[in-house]
């Protein structure tokens, strides 16, 4: 049932996603498409957050660390009765509530982001004051693979592992391309898994689009006993679910003309 939710959570984001880039006529739909099928599955069954009152101090904690792909998870939220839906209308506009990067003031998200290696100190952070507080609540951080070329990011994964902070999961985004390139040839990050076991994480490598895996992995997370922190990499695909943006470097850049928008959306409808 868990899957059947978050399979059309993310089918409906998509189409959403495909909206408000080509009305804004804003960038990075194709990292918004990597990433949504992981956010459909961890506010469709995994997250401990109620839409009615976001702030409750025992919820689970969601940071986007890839803020620019912030309309993936605007479209999530929507979805599920976090804020109106109509207020997807008026993405990027100014004045508006939901800005181009991702924007504490929109209800359910935790923490503004944009500048990349950001999010996992300050997930860090919490999950160390969660657990010394003794609220029994777990924070999670999508980062994308290109942001490990950030060194804060490495100094948050030392610490995490050091203070022993099982409460804290984050999952990259791992889809192989970043502004300006692939990551093998910019940064090479591989091999992922023996870099995260040498900093003592608990590690996880799955599909990234898979429902059922993504939901059994991120559950494994939760019942972890020992006490190390958990990295998911999930390997994805950029623009996944529109075939003409899917692994295009261009995309994390371009907003749709009006024949390609069309194009996008029909596709996107065809997987119903």
């Amino acid at each position: 049932m868990c899957d059947k939710k978050s399979l059309f959570v993310a089918q409906q984001a998509r189409e959403s996603i495909l909206n408000m880039v080509y009305k804004s006529q804003c960038s990075h739909v194709s990292s918004a498409l990597s990433c949504v099928d992981i956010l459909s599955v961890l506010y469709g069954g995994i997250i401990k957050n109620n839409p009615v009152n976001p702030r409750e101090a025992k919820r689970d904690r969601f940071i986007l660390s890839k803020g620019h792909a912030c309309t993936a998870l605007y479209a999530v939220l929507s979805e599920l009765g976090y804020f109106d839906k109509s207020n997807l209308d008026h993405y990027a506009e100014n004045n508006g509530l939901l800005m181009s990067h991702v924007s504490s003031n929109v209800p359910g998200v935790e923490f503004s982001t944009g500048s990349l290696g950001h999010a996992l100190p300050v997930a860090t952070g919490i999950a160390l004051a969660l657990r010394n507080k003794k609220i029994d609540s777990k924070i999670y951080v999508l980062m994308s693979d290109g942001e490990l070329n950030e060194g804060s990011n490495f100094e948050a994964i030392m610490m995490a592992s050091q203070l022993s902070l099982n409460n804290l999961v984050a999952i990259i985004d791992c889809n192989k391309l970043q502004a300006m390139g692939k990551t093998e040839t910019i940064i090479n990050l591989e091999p992922l898994e023996e870099k995260f076991a040498a900093f003592g994480w608990n590690i996880f490598r799955i599909d990234g689009h898979n429902h059922k895996l993504l939901h059994d992995t991120i559950s494994k997370t939760i019942n972890h006993n020992n006490r190390k922190p958990s990295i998911i990499i999930a390997d994805t695909v950029k623009g996944k679910g529109v075939s003409f943006m899917e692994n295009k470097l261009e995309w994390h850049y371009r907003s749709p003309k009006e024949d390609e928008y069309f194009a996008a959306i029909k596709e996107i409808r065809g997987h119903l």
